[in-house]
């Protein structure tokens, strides 16, 4: 079980100092720390690039950015608050992960306006969160099927798989931010700059629907580790022990059947949405429009996962009848059952998804799940053979027919939640924790100031009483 792997960008390089003015020169220190942090990035992604996939350092990417976005909320706050101003509109240049193109190589493309910028950094923040679970996850192995493994050893892996779906939740809060928040602000400023004669490409990655349909896959992928981490314990005694009947420490299997099922809910609506702007491609828009598609091997992705979880889902319905049916259910659990191994045995063969493979990204992420493939057809099998046993000797259940079995099928159950994402305090200007700082001091030195001429009204009554005092006060002749 595993995710899927992202493809980082890379970007070209830009000296804010040349697009931005400080009139007073109080950011000045801050625009340069902000331009080294872009720089960091920037190196860090074309090392990212240059690495072999299994050395690739997610952790430390992750971290750049963590420094990187509050600089840049920093600048945007200065500039929004007219503490800045710009010298000239500023030119972003950013490679396009997710465009597919006749050379299946990403493009490198120059769009405008510093609404760009935020929507490709957090996208970059996002890929990179998503890479770091699915690192994660490949660290662990398939630990809940080693023999050996003990029942501590088990749990801190469990909690480090845990730690994977938290990521991935995360990544899909980002995604539905960039999707319903920044992209809203990308297209106002799109329209401005177009107004201006500026050209203003539109590629997949600035798509509203397909970054709404990243968050619905990022969901979808933490749900299938969460499958796997309420599944751990269990699996570690069917590997002892396979087949009917199911271990005592076993999940409800329609409660597993119904998980699988949000999974396609998921990644069907996820797919629908990538393939959106495809629809559009070749449409009126000028030399604006890129007129790209999303890169097939997403596409790909999307409708393999659709298959899996599917195929799983009336797996664990089949095991559901044959456990807790009675021997009236016998023939479902053999429909069920028959009807997720065809299914399997489909998606082992690939001729679902279909395609040649573009790159070697999709190459490991197409072993991968070719491995998780056999290793659930197996298991499908076990169960398919027993339980038709069962069934020819004790029940003598008719198989329903497909369409019969349909009817059955439940609605999925969602297990994991979106993290809605919170924008970062300022690094520096308006709303940074110095500037507020500053203000309650300018607050405080003001108040101060005016104190004395408060206390003034009082000071004519004090000396015209000393003034009373002397003889003859106010006895004028």
């Amino acid at each position: 079980m595993t995710s899927y792997l992202y493809e980082l960008p890379t970007t070209g390089a830009i000296s804010f100092s040349d697009v931005c003015v400080d009139p007073t020169a109080t950011y000045i220190t801050d625009i340069a720390d902000t331009t080294e942090a872009r720089a960091n990035l920037r190196v860090a992604l074309k090392e990212n690039k240059r690495t072999d996939h299994n050395e690739k350092d997610y952790l430390r990417l992750v971290k750049v950015l963590d420094d990187y976005i509050p600089r840049l909320y920093g600048l945007l706050g200065c500039i929004d608050n007219a503490e800045m101003s710009l010298k000239a509109e500023p030119i972003f240049s950013w490679r396009t992960t997710l465009s597919s193109n006749l050379f299946h190589n990403s493009p490198r493309i120059s769009i405008p306006t510093f609404a760009t910028e935020t929507v490709f950094t957090l996208l970059t923040y996002a890929f990179s969160i998503s890479n770091l679970a699915r690192a994660v996850v490949h660290s662990l192995g398939r630990y809940e099927t080693e023999r050996g493994i003990s029942d501590a050893e088990r749990k801190a892996k469990d909690e480090r798989l845990t730690f994977a779906v938290t990521l991935l939740c995360k990544a899909a809060g980002l995604y539905e931010h960039v999707g319903k928040q920044c992209l809203a602000e990308w297209e106002k400023e799109r329209d401005r700059v177009v107004s201006l004669g500026i050209s203003c490409p539109r590629p997949p990655d600035l798509s509203r629907e397909v970054v709404i349909g990243l968050s619905k896959m990022a969901l979808a992928d933490a749900q299938n580790l969460a499958i796997r981490k309420l599944l751990s314990k269990a699996a570690f005694e069917n590997t002892i022990t396979p087949g009917p009947p199911l271990p005592k420490s076993h999940p409800s299997p329609a409660l597993v059947a119904k998980l699988h099922l949000e999974c396609v809910s998921l990644y069907s609506s996820a797919r629908s949405l990538v393939k959106t702007p495809g629809a559009s491609k070749g449409a009126v828009g000028g030399s604006d429009e890129t007129g790209e598609e999303v890169a097939p091997e997403l596409r790909r992705y999307l409708a393999d996962e659709i298959a899996l979880h599917g195929a799983l889902a009336r797996k664990w319905l089949g095991v559901d009848a044959g456990e807790h049916g009675g021997t009236s259910k016998g023939g479902v659990a053999v429909g069920f059952l028959a009807w997720a191994k065809k299914e399997l045995e489909e998606l082992r063969s690939g001729h679902l998804s279909g395609g040649v493979m573009d790159n070697d990204r999709e190459k490991v992420m197409r072993e991968r799940r070719k491995a998780r493939v056999q290793e659930e057809l197996e298991s499908t099998n076990t169960f398919l053979v027993g339980y038709k046993r069962m069934n020819d000797t004790m029940s003598f259940q008719p198989v329903p027919p497909q369409a019969e079995l349909q009817a059955l099928i439940p609605a999925g159950l969602l297990a994991v939640a979106v993290k809605p994402y919170t924008r970062p305090v300022p690094a520096f200007g308006p709303g940074s924790v110095e500037y507020t700082r500053r203000q309650a001091e300018e607050l405080e030195l003001l108040s101060s100031e005016t104190a004395p001429d408060t206390a003034s009204p009082s000071s004519p009554s004090v000396s015209g009483a000393s003034a009373k005092s002397y003889a003859g006060a106010e006895a004028y002749y």
